[in-house]
């Protein structure tokens, strides 16, 4: 929307409802039931929280809604006890606002939030524009489910859990150890929400795990429509019962969703970004159930789990009934002094040889670009279709589904592989273990890439280090007490 068409707009506006800027709280109109409400409008709005930027529709309509009690106004910026905070992504550090020369309210020093620019300008004097009226009318199909795999027993009483969740409308932790089928788990539950008129979001910090998940969750419920949202989505303003969304997205939502699933809650950015958090709890209807899906839990939620502080179900075994491999610790040495004379640790260069002689393909996980980098140019004598890759890699898709279809022997790799990608055999090594990049999260996720498949439940997974730390004895830890747990549960056989 252009300023000469907001400034129209801000003009022919009754001055009960804008500018934005100069009023405490906004009110609400009362509810015109006999409005003839623009439906387009209304399936664009209801759940959302968007800027007149945002709106294909014109101010005035827009306006109108709003006078008829149809569409609510917030706030976007908002100031108490000389504390500023963001409406939409809940920023309330200082030093991420600040002000320009508004032509829009006129305003010399408006105030705006730097935290959240990329999705849109949120300014003193921009409203966020919801739906208030009626909610769209949803066709309910009674099973829209069609998937005819078989669960686990494990995977079957997580599900019977994530069903009651939803039912109930409660919090459920599901920590299910890599390569469990955490996805299956959720079937039964969306299911049942949706087949009682109920919006279901699935929200990941990731973009690729997303894209992943579409096709699967299309393919399971082909009656359902599906939005998948991601940076670029060509989904964005789709009105979908059951939507797949990075939790970036979630930040232009609010109360929209009966049901909230978010998986790869440990994983960054979201552990790290508040905002990020805020945008998933300003995202539930205020009944509403929230199933969080990790591996790894951290310490504090792990704590909340065995003191009975948090509702969890575990699924300590894979599909497949073998044990999670067990990581051993091999000293190697100053190996960061043994790359600036270029060598490699005689313990690593055994360990890689060895997988090469064999054909066995691995990846080799490494804390730092330049490192990897570094050994990527030793390696390749050993064998010139050795690949590398990092997070800002132009060919990082390419590499990986080469490693996939077994083009390339070994793939090099930061945490950027720690998660989200499975090879069906492989070994894997981490080089410079105690580094404080890996923590036990991720060091169990990186021995979590092992043996994930029935026809290759078994592998090798070594951790390379110049001293052990706490995170690596944890992370070891951790994967023992998981086996132990399935073996007295009867969730494993070898």
């Amino acid at each position: 929307m252009k300023d000469n068409k907001l400034n129209l707009f801000l003009k022919e506006s009754p001055p009960e409802s804008l500018p934005i800027s100069s009023m405490e709280t906004i009110p609400e109109p009362p509810l015109n039931q006999t409005y003839p409400f623009n439906k387009d409008l209304q399936h664009l709005l209801y759940g959302k929280q968007l800027l007149f930027d945002d709106l294909p529709f014109p101010l005035k309509e827009i306006q109108q809604h709003f006078e008829n009690g149809h569409i609510l106004y917030r706030k976007g910026i908002s100031t108490e006890n000389n504390k500023i905070a963001c409406a939409r992504c809940g920023n309330k550090d200082s030093s991420l606002f600040a002000s320009f020369p508004c032509a829009r309210c006129g305003e010399k020093n408006c105030m705006y939030c730097r935290k959240c620019i990329m999705m849109g300008r949120v300014s003193a004097c921009t409203p966020l524009v919801s739906w208030r009226g009626a909610d769209p009318d949803e066709a309910i199909t009674e099973d829209p489910l069609v998937w005819s795999g078989k669960l686990s027993d494990g995977q079957q009483l997580a599900s019977d859990r994530v069903k009651q969740a939803v039912i109930e409308n409660k919090e459920l932790l599901v920590w299910a150890v890599c390569g469990a089928g955490k996805t299956e788990v959720l079937f039964e539950g969306i299911n049942t929400a949706l087949a009682s008129g109920k919006r279901v979001c699935i929200a990941t910090p990731r973009t690729d795990v997303v894209l992943e998940l579409g096709p699967r969750l299309k393919t399971a419920f082909p009656g359902i429509q599906v939005a998948v949202l991601y940076g670029g989505s060509e989904d964005r303003h789709l009105q979908a019962p059951l939507t797949i969304a990075t939790t970036h997205q979630l930040l232009r939502f609010y109360k929209a969703f009966d049901a909230v699933i978010v998986d790869e809650v440990d994983a960054f950015p979201y552990t790290a970004d508040e905002s990020l958090q805020y945008a998933v709890r300003q995202s539930r209807k205020d009944l509403s159930s929230m199933i969080y899906l990790t591996a790894t839990p951290n310490r504090k939620w792990q704590n909340e789990c065995r003191n009975g502080k948090r509702d969890f179900v575990t699924i300590p075994a894979r599909y497949h009934r073998h044990p999670l491999p067990v990581p051993s610790f091999k000293w190697c040495g100053n190996w960061e002094k043994a790359l600036k004379k270029d060598k490699l640790p005689a313990a690593v260069t055994q360990w890689i040889k060895m997988r090469l002689d064999n054909q066995k393909q691995c990846l080799l996980f490494l804390p730092k670009i330049d490192k990897m980098e570094k050994v990527l140019s030793l390696l390749r004598k050993l064998h010139p279709k050795i690949e590398a890759v990092h997070a800002e890699d132009p060919d990082r898709k390419s590499k990986v589904q080469q490693m996939r279809d077994k083009e390339i022997p070994m793939l090099l790799t930061t945490t950027i592989l720690e998660r989200g990608v499975t090879f069906p055999s492989v070994d894997v090594a981490v080089l410079g273990t105690e580094d404080r990049i890996f923590t036990e999260s991720a060091l169990v996720q990186i021995a979590g890439r092992v043996g994930r498949s029935a026809q290759f439940p078994n592998g090798d997974i070594t951790f390379f280090h110049y001293g052990k730390t706490e995170n690596m004895v944890q992370a070891r830890k951790q994967i023992l007490k998981i086996n132990e747990e399935a073996r007295k549960k009867g969730l494993i056989d070898y």
